[in-house]
């Protein structure tokens, strides 16, 4: 970390204390789950949670995680099982491979995976580690960050009920690239990462997504869109590219396979990778930015809250 970025952190007591809260999620267990929520959107946002009558996008994020726990949830955000729950909606042909499944660092075998792979946790966010080089590949720096992951329960960070369940495993996928003279590869790191498309469903209808560019060169930028494909002024967890993005040619593909995949969910993220003119599926997100992640706009945080439409209670 950069003395600037430190300097920073000291000055924003908020970001610093969320910081360690998200690296050890576990610190405040004893909390039941709407006491903690309040705390820490408290901390998060510097307002009060209204739980009552909720209004906005985070708000309504917060009850849903107290009130909608559906178990098939827990198979929809865990990395491997995932995988399979949406092959058999949309297609294997949307699944990026699966290498091999581990629940230890030790029971990989480095010797049968190829030169270049990627190393994800399936039960947490964060816990990635990308290979473009075996030979030059630090295997304890990735245990280090792996076996850091596999101990915590991502549940606690921001009570996402979805993942309290997920066993804590290891997986390998092929290592997918954009780069069209690399045609067995899949992350560019040279070119700054894949293009994400995030595209949130209401009900089980595309409202809006989110291009995502240059995320490994930690200058990460994002573009909303909506459904109509027009560019939005919404600021939300990343600047606007300086140029903006061009809508993929499959983006009505990519909505038609979101659908499908959020039928029925109040609220659903649903990403997407376009490779090569291809699309493939990324992973399944109930609670976007934990809902700790402030929409700079007053008029879209409303308009996001008003999509989302609450299940009664029985």
């Amino acid at each position: 970390m950069k003395y600037s970025d430190i300097i920073k952190e000291i000055k924003e007591p908020r970001r610093l204390f969320l910081k360690m809260l998200h690296r050890y999620p576990e610190t405040f267990k004893w909390v039941d789950d709407e006491a903690y929520l309040k705390f820490v959107y408290r901390i998060a946002l510097g307002k009060k949670l209204n739980l009552n009558n909720p209004k906005t996008f985070n708000e309504k994020l917060q009850w849903l995680k107290l009130h909608d726990r559906k178990d098939i949830y827990t198979t929809m955000v865990d990395k491997y099982e995932a995988k399979k729950y949406v092959a058999e909606r949309i297609g294997e042909e949307y699944i990026i491979p699966t290498l091999g499944v581990w629940n230890h660092f030790d029971e990989i075998d480095f010797n049968a995976l190829p030169d270049q792979f990627v190393l994800k946790c399936t039960h947490d966010s964060g816990g990635l580690v990308i290979c473009t080089d075996k030979s030059k590949f630090d295997r304890e720096v990735a245990r280090k960050k792996i076996e850091h992951s596999l101990k915590r329960n991502f549940y606690w960070f921001g009570r996402e009920w979805p993942y309290k369940n997920v066993p804590a495993r290891i997986i390998a996928e092929k290592y997918m690239s954009e780069d069209k003279n690399d045609t067995e590869s899949t992350f560019n790191e040279i070119n700054g990462g894949l293009r994400d498309y995030k595209l949130y469903c209401f009900d089980g209808k595309v409202k809006l997504y989110l291009v995502t560019t240059d995320r490994s060169k930690g200058a990460t930028t994002g573009d909303y869109f909506d459904e109509q494909n027009r560019h939005l002024d919404l600021i939300w967890g990343f600047p606007n590219a300086k140029t903006i993005p061009d809508v993929p040619n499959n983006i009505e593909k990519m909505k038609e396979l979101a659908e499908i995949l959020a039928a029925g969910i109040p609220q659903l993220r649903v990403d997407f990778y376009c490779i090569h003119d291809k699309v493939y599926f990324g992973e399944l997100t109930f609670f976007d930015g934990s809902g700790f992640d402030e929409i700079e706009q007053e008029c879209y945080r409303n308009l996001l809250g008003d999509y989302i439409k609450l299940p009664t209670l029985v």
